[in-house]
């Protein structure tokens, strides 16, 4: 499981930029709706078992907290989220979360 924690994420127009913390490297992070279907791109690459992995932003403790299965489509200069679900839960509660969890096999 990968641990991204958020230091930064702002709503601009239709889509969060910010920034995220990994093992003390800073990256962009990038959350939107799915016009390109849904993706999952990281800012290094992964081995995974399977095509589709799940990502979760959550709050505190855990309490607050949304998922989606995501397919896995490789590497990226940024984390790149597409997901509606993710995104439309971000639209109502981003500045009550911190944390995003890549989960895969």
């Amino acid at each position: 499981m990968l641990d991204f924690k958020i230091t930064k994420l702002d709503l601009n127009q239709s889509y969060f930029f910010g920034e995220v913390e990994f093992r003390s490297d800073i990256y962009k992070v990038n959350i939107q709706n799915e016009r390109r279907g849904k993706i999952l791109r990281l800012p290094f690459p992964i081995e995974s078992k399977k095509d589709r992995i799940v990502v979760r932003i959550s709050g505190p403790e855990g309490i607050l907290f949304v998922e989606d299965y995501l397919p896995y489509k490789g590497e990226s200069e940024w984390l790149e989220i597409d997901s509606n679900e993710i995104a439309f839960f971000l639209a109502d509660h981003q500045d009550q979360l911190d944390t995003i969890e890549v989960m895969y096999e």
